[in-house]
C-alpha cells in the first residue's frame, strides 16, 4: 500500500508497472487478450486503494493526482485504465455513505478488492426505468436481472449493480460478489474499441445481498452529482491518455523512420518541417486535452472538499437553490465544458497520427489504429449534441443539466421524472 499521496511518489511506485503494461498493449491487443494479469498486479500494488481517506486508512490521494496516474495508465494502455472507472467511482459514492456500510467495504478495498460496475440494460426498460429488480424473500434480499455493458466488472470481485425495487418506486444500489451463487459474467462486448475492457453481459438470477451491500441514493444529492461528474470525468482522463499514447507513437515512429518520400523534401522525416508541424499539432492535442481533464479534477476536489465541510453531506435545498451553486454543481458544469472539447483533441491526435509516416502505419502489426477505434469509442458513451445543448440551456437560462435513473427505450411518456444527476451517465 503506498504511504505517499502526492503523484511524483506515486508516480515513481506505479511507472515500472505502467511500463510493462505499455509492452504488451499490441500483443494484447492483437490476440484479444483480456489485461487480468496486468490488473491483479495493480490491485496488489495498492492501486485501487488510492482514493480511500486517510481516516479509513488508505492513502488519500486526491482526485488530481488519481487523474494524473490514470492519464500515465491510459498513455500505457487506455483498457486497463478504463475499467477502473467503475471501481473509483464507487469509492467516490462510498465517501458519501453511512458510517457502517464504509467500515463493511473500505477493509475490503484496503485488502485490493474492486468493485465493477452493471448498471445500463441494453433494452426492453422503459426510460427512467429499471428491469433489474430487489426482492424479499424468506431467506432475506435477492437480485434479479441482466446488464450491458458492464465495464470492469469481469475483472472485479464485486460489481455494484443498479436496481428498482419489487414494489413501489425507488431505486438501490446493490453491492454482489461476481463469484456468487446466481452470477455469470459474458464476454460478449463486440466494441470496435476498448476491446478489452470486459463490457459485456452480467446475469443475476436470485443473488442474495448482504445488508451493507444495499446502498441508498438520493436524487439530486450531493453524492449523485459528484459520482455523475466523477464517472464521465474518468472517460475524459482515458481520452487524455489516448492523445498522449497517440504523440508518443507518432515522435517514435518518426525518430525511427530512415525511408521518405520521392515526391518530399529529401530529408530524414525527423528533420522534414512538413512532418515535424504534424507531430507538433498532435502534441498540442494531447497538451490541451491533459490540461483540461487536470482543470476538471481540481474542480471534482473542490466539489468534494465543500460537501465535507457541509453539516449534511446531501446538502441543503435543490440544487442551485440557497447561496447559489453547490461545488459538486460547479464541477458538473466544468465537466461538460470538457466533454464537448476533450474527445475531438483525441479523435484528432489518433487520426493525424497517420499524416505522419504514410502507408507504413497502417500495418496491422503496429496496431496504431487502436487509438483512433478506442477514442471513438470512448467518446460515444455521451453523445456531443446533448452535452453541448445542456451548456447553452445553462449559459442562456441558467439551467443545471438534468438526467433520468435510468436509460431506456424512449415512448411517449416515458420520463420517470428527473433524478438531477443520479445516474452514470451514457450508454454503458
Amino acid at each position: 500500500m503506498p504511504a505517499a499521496a502526492d503523484y511524483p511518489a506515486l508516480h515513481e511506485t506505479f511507472a515500472p508497472l505502467f511500463e510493462e503494461i505499455a509492452a504488451g498493449a499490441v500483443e494484447r491487443e492483437t490476440e484479444r487478450r483480456l489485461p487480468s494479469e496486468e490488473i491483479r498486479r495493480l490491485n496488489a500494488a495498492g492501486f485501487g486503494a488510492l482514493r480511500v481517506p486517510r481516516e479509513h486508512g488508505g492513502p488519500g490521494a486526491s482526485i488530481e493526482t488519481l487523474t494524473r496516474l490514470l492519464i500515465d495508465l491510459a498513455r500505457a494502455d487506455s483498457n486497463v485504465a478504463h475499467q477502473y472507472r467503475s471501481h473509483f467511482g464507487f469509492l467516490e459514492s462510498l465517501r458519501f455513505q453511512p458510517e457502517r456500510i464504509q467500515q463493511a467495504w473500505y477493509p475490503r478495498v484496503l485488502a485490493g478488492a474492486t468493485v465493477g460496475n452493471a448498471s445500463t440494460e441494453k433494452g426492453g426498460n422503459r426510460l427512467g426505468t429499471l428491469a433489474t429488480t430487489l426482492h424479499e424473500t424468506a431467506d432475506g434480499t435477492v437480485l434479479r436481472g441482466r446488464k450491458f455493458y458492464t465495464t470492469g466488472t469481469i475483472f472485479a470481485d464485486y460489481t455494484r449493480v443498479s436496481a428498482a425495487l419489487e414494489e413501489g418506486d425507488g431505486r438501490r444500489f446493490a453491492v454482489v460478489a461476481t463469484d456468487a451463487p446466481g452470477v455469470t459474467i459474458h464476454d460478449d462486448w463486440d466494441g470496435f474499441g476498448q476491446k478489452l475492457t470486459g463490457t459485456g453481459t452480467t446475469i443475476f438470477e436470485d443473488v442474495p445481498v448482504e445488508g451493507t451491500a444495499l446502498l441508498e441514493r438520493e436524487p439530486e444529492s450531493v453524492e449523485a452529482a459528484h459520482e455523475a461528474a466523477f464517472f464521465q470525468h474518468v472517460l475524459l482522463v482515458v481520452l487524455a491518455g489516448i492523445a498522449g499514447a497517440a504523440r508518443a507513437d507518432a515522435a517514435g515512429l518518426v525518430a525511427r523512420r530512415a525511408r521518405t518520400f520521392n515526391t518530399g523534401s529529401g530529408l530524414p522525416f525527423r528533420e522534414d518541417p512538413l512532418i515535424q508541424e504534424a507531430v507538433g499539432r498532435i502534441a498540442a492535442k494531447a497538451f490541451s486535452a491533459e490540461a483540461i481533464v487536470l482543470q476538471t479534477a481540481r474542480a471534482l476536489d473542490e466539489g468534494v472538499a465543500e460537501a465535507a465541510a457541509a453539516t449534511s453531506p446531501y446538502g441543503e435545498g435543490a440544487r442551485g437553490e440557497g447561496s447559489g451553486l453547490r461545488g459538486v454543481d460547479r464541477a458538473e458544469i466544468a465537466v461538460e465544458h470538457a466533454q464537448i472539447s476533450v474527445p475531438e483533441l483525441a479523435l484528432g491526435a489518433a487520426q493525424d497520427l497517420f499524416l505522419t509516416v504514410g502507408a507504413s502505419a497502417t500495418s496491422t502489426s503496429k496496431a496504431l489504429d487502436r487509438h483512433w477505434r478506442n477514442a471513438q469509442t470512448v467518446a460515444t458513451h455521451n453523445p456531443i449534441a446533448f452535452r453541448a445543448r445542456a451548456l447553452g440551456d445553462y449559459w442562456i437560462n441558467g439551467a443545471l443539466p438534468e438526467g433520468l435513473n435510468a436509460i431506456g427505450d424512449a415512448t411517449k411518456g416515458s420520463a420517470a421524472g428527473p433524478s438531477g444527476t443520479g445516474s452514470t451517465g451514457g450508454d454503458r
